[in-house]
């Protein structure tokens, strides 16, 4: 009750944005599973190599999805009455 629309619109694109590091990070270490599961296969005969550019430009496009799709439901609540928000929850 109260809270300025900046506010809210901070809150919601904090929380998509946490939860979109966090996610991309899992699959972060999933990627470097899957490579030293195959560094560890004998018939496998090539070698799977993850370039830092491409961890930074994954992380970096996971962010960028936390913001696009954090924007519309903080939209959406900043323009919701409190009241109506209230009775709703």
């Amino acid at each position: 009750m109260g809270a300025h629309d900046g506010d809210i619109l901070l809150q919601f694109l904090i929380e998509a944005l946490v939860l979109c590091l966090f996610g991309g990070m899992i699959g972060v270490v999933l990627a470097y599973g899957v490579a030293f599961i195959f560094g560890q296969m004998p018939a496998v005969e090539f070698k799977v190599v993850i370039q830092p550019d491409s961890l930074v430009l994954a992380l970096g496009f996971s962010l960028l999805l936390g913001l696009i799709f954090g924007i519309y439901p903080a939209m959406r609540a900043i323009r919701l009455d409190p009241i109506v928000a209230l009775r709703s929850e």
